[in-house]
């Protein structure tokens, strides 16, 4: 990972809280929810089992969005990303 990202990362985590204790981040992104970026700028489709559970969904209409600050980022902006619209989901499920 560049060390730009590594920065700005470290930015997003610091200007916000997680209900989830970072633990995405503690885990080197090893665990993250599964989303797709869809081309919105500030959300993710999430496609997670039970979207309704986490504090960062946003439910619109019958589908749930992602407002996670850090986890718009990685989908958008790490290299090799399994995020992106039109590639296979490739995330390890999140483990609460």
């Amino acid at each position: 990972m560049k060390e730009k990202t590594k920065k700005k990362i470290e930015e997003i985590i610091g200007q916000m809280s997680c209900p989830k204790d970072f633990k995405c981040a503690k885990s080197g992104f090893k665990y993250l929810c599964m989303a797709k970026d869809v081309g919105l700028k500030s959300h993710l489709l999430c496609i997670e089992k039970a979207p309704f559970e986490c504090s960062f969904a946003l439910s619109v209409d019958k589908d749930y969005y992602c407002v996670c600050p850090l986890r718009v980022y990685l989908a958008q902006h790490l290299e090799n990303s399994p995020d992106k619209e039109n590639t296979e989901q490739k995330n390890t499920p999140y483990k609460k």
